[in-house]
C-alpha cells in the first residue's frame, strides 16, 4: 500500500511524509531512502500500515540534508556533519568548509585540464608547421637517511620521463615507499600522448596503490606518501597525495605547485591556523591523504603545466622542507650548479639543520635538446 502524499497532520506536531517533504524540500523517495541508511528516521511508522510520520522538530535536520545534497556532499559525508551538528555546529561547520575547499581543489584540477584541452584541440593547424625547440630533462635524485632515523624509508627516483618521491611511514614504510614508485616505473619508457597523460597517470596510481596494498598486507598503519612528475616532451604532468611537495624554479621566483593533504594545512585554509604556527603544531605530520594498506580510495591532485626552458624543478621529502626555510630552498636552486650538485646541497643543508627525518630530493631542468646530451 502506497504511503499518504498529502499535506494533512496525523496529530499535533506530526506531519505526514507528504507534508513533510513540502516543507523540508526533499521529495518523498529521498526521505524513504534517508530512512533505510539510517541519515533521516521518520518520527513514527504506523505499525499497521506502515505509513511514516515526522515530527516537526526534525525539518531542521531534513533541510540541512536538502542543502548539503544541493552542495553535492555524499550521503556518508552529511551522515557525518549531522553528527557532528548533534553535538556541536560550529564542529559540522568546520566539517562543511573542509568538504567545499576539497571540492575548489579538485575544480582546480578540472579546470586546468579542460583549459589544455581547449588549447589543444582550438590550437591553429599552422602551428605544426613552425619550428619549435625539442627540450628535454636533466635530472639527478638521491635520498638520505638523515642524522636522527635509524632507516631510511624514503623512495626518490629520476629518469628521462619520471620522476618521483615517496615517503613511506609505518613497520613496512620502506618496501610501502618503493613498491609505489615502481609501480610508476613502467611510465619512464613509454611514449606518452600529451593528451592522455592524465588518464594514464590516474591508472598507473591505481596501480601504486594496489602495491602499496600487498606490501602492507592488510595493515593500515602501513603507507606512503607519492609526489611525481612525468614529462609528455614539452609538457609536465603532475600527480600527488600526501606532504611531499614539487616546487618550481622560474626566472629566480620559487613557485610550490602542490598542496599539503595535512591536517594542519587544512586548518590552514579554513583560517583557523597561520602557516607560522603550522611549523610548530603537533598534528603537522598528520596525513589526510596518502597510499595506505588498508584499502581506501584516495583521489590524487592531478595537473598539467607547461614547460619553458630554464625552468627547475624539485621534488622533495618533508625532510627538507620541515627543516629549511623556503628562502633556502630557492637560493640554492638558484644557483648555476648542475641537478646534481644541487640535490646534494639540498640533503646537505636539511643534515646541518639537524636531519630529523629522512631527506629525499629530484632537481629536473628543462633544457633544450642537444645532440648526445648526457644527463647530470
Amino acid at each position: 500500500m502506497a504511503e499518504p502524499e498529502g499535506g494533512g497532520e496525523v496529530h499535533r506536531d506530526m506531519l505526514t511524509i507528504g507534508a513533510f517533504a513540502k516543507a523540508c524540500r526533499l521529495s518523498p523517495k529521498a526521505l524513504r531512502l534517508y530512512d533505510e541508511l539510517d541519515l533521516l528516521r521518520p518520527a513514527r511508522v504506523d505499525p499497521d500500515t506502515g505509513y511514516r510520520y515526522y515530527g516537526v522538530g526534525q525539518l531542521e535536520r531534513a533541510r540541512l540534508v536538502a542543502w548539503l545534497r544541493r552542495l553535492g556532499m555524499p550521503l556518508a559525508e552529511i551522515r557525518q556533519v549531522c553528527r557532528l551538528h548533534d553535538r556541536d555546529s560550529t564542529a559540522a561547520a568546520r566539517e562543511i568548509r573542509a568538504y567545499w575547499a576539497r571540492v575548489e581543489a579538485q575544480t582546480a584540477v578540472r579546470r586546468d585540464l579542460a583549459a589544455f584541452l581547449v588549447d589543444h584541440l582550438t590550437a591553429d593547424s599552422d602551428e605544426s608547421g613552425k619550428d619549435t625547440a625539442m627540450l628535454e630533462l636533466r635530472y639527478s635524485a638521491h635520498s638520505d637517511t638523515g642524522r636522527v632515523r635509524p632507516a631510511n624509508q624514503d623512495t626518490a627516483y629520476a629518469g628521462t620521463r619520471l620522476l618521483a618521491v615517496a615517503d613511506g611511514f609505518g613497520p613496512a614504510g620502506a618496501p610501502a615507499s618503493s613498491a609505489a614508485v615502481e609501480a610508476l616505473r613502467f611510465l619512464d619508457t613509454d611514449e606518452v600522448p600529451a593528451g592522455g597523460v592524465l588518464n594514464l597517470l590516474e591508472d598507473a596510481v591505481r596501480g601504486a596503490s594496489q602495491a602499496v596494498r600487498d606490501v602492507a598486507d592488510g595493515a593500515d598503519d602501513i603507507g606512503t606518501t607519492l609526489t611525481a612528475l612525468l614529462w609528455t616532451g614539452s609538457r609536465l604532468a603532475l600527480v600527488h597525495i600526501g606532504d611531499s611537495r614539487a616546487y618550481l624554479l622560474r626566472d629566480g621566483e620559487l613557485f610550490l605547485i602542490t598542496h599539503d593533504h595535512t591536517v594542519v594545512q587544512s586548518m590552514i585554509d579554513e583560517g583557523r591556523l597561520t602557516p607560522e604556527e603550522a611549523v610548530s603544531h603537533p598534528q603537522r605530520s598528520f596525513l589526510l591523504k596518502a597510499l595506505t594498506g588498508d584499502g581506501a580510495t584516495t583521489i590524487p591532485d592531478l595537473r598539467l603545466h607547461d614547460t619553458l626552458p630554464g625552468d627547475r624543478y624539485l621534488l622533495c621529502s618533508d625532510g627538507l622542507t620541515g627543516v629549511v626555510p623556503e628562502d633556502r630552498i630557492r637560493e640554492l636552486l638558484a644557483s648555476p650548479a648542475t641537478p646534481g650538485e644541487t640535490v646534494q646541497a639540498l640533503v646537505t643543508a636539511a643534515n646541518e639543520a639537524g636531519g630529523p627525518d629522512n631527506v629525499s630530493c629530484v632537481v629536473a631542468d628543462v633544457v633544450e635538446r642537444r645532440e648526445h646530451a648526457a644527463t647530470a
